[in-house]
């Protein structure tokens, strides 16, 4: 990667960590801006910058830097409820990265329901683990995320498109 490529991975490792700080605590699982700044990666970076950005920032959880919502850090975070979502992010803005490759505003909100799903599917697995049921982890960890991540996705393919259309 040329320096350049790397700067624009920092950046949006830093966006996602400063998006985990902004969260709204509903239960086990909290509302954050971090999915915003998932799809961003992936619509922005594409699939290899994207999924590497987020891979860095899971990594740096994993290894105890308070990254996570609420400045929390570690592997007991990530084997907590919220884990599935956190490992979700590097492959959504993969999966968001690889979709969006033709350049409109449609595509890119296309692919950035599709990272939606992809975050809410292993998310909601994961969180079956401490729920020990399907209803009440999609009820729990989906249901209370889906407006707001509707609106973090337009939000975010707007941005993209924009950025895209400026250069």
């Amino acid at each position: 990667m040329k320096a350049k490529d790397l700067a624009r991975v920092a950046v949006f490792t830093a966006l996602t960590i400063a998006g985990a700080q902004i969260y709204i605590p509903i239960g086990s699982v909290p509302i954050t801006l971090q999915v915003l700044f998932v799809i961003l990666s992936g619509l922005v970076l594409k699939e290899k910058r994207g999924f590497v950005s987020q891979f860095v920032y899971v990594l740096m959880g994993l290894i105890g830097l308070p990254v996570f919502a609420g400045f929390k850090g570690g592997i007991v975070h990530m084997a907590g409820p919220t884990g599935g979502y956190i490992i979700s992010f590097p492959i959504a803005s993969w999966v968001v990265g690889k979709l969006s490759k033709n350049k409109s505003f449609v595509r890119y909100l296309i692919s950035s329901f599709t990272g939606l799903m992809i975050i809410y599917s292993i998310g909601v697995m994961w969180l079956v683990i401490y729920v020990k049921s399907l209803k009440p982890a999609f009820l729990m960890g989906v249901l209370p995320f889906i407006p707001w991540d509707i609106i973090k996705a337009i939000i975010a393919s707007f941005i993209a498109y924009r950025y895209e259309s400026n250069f």
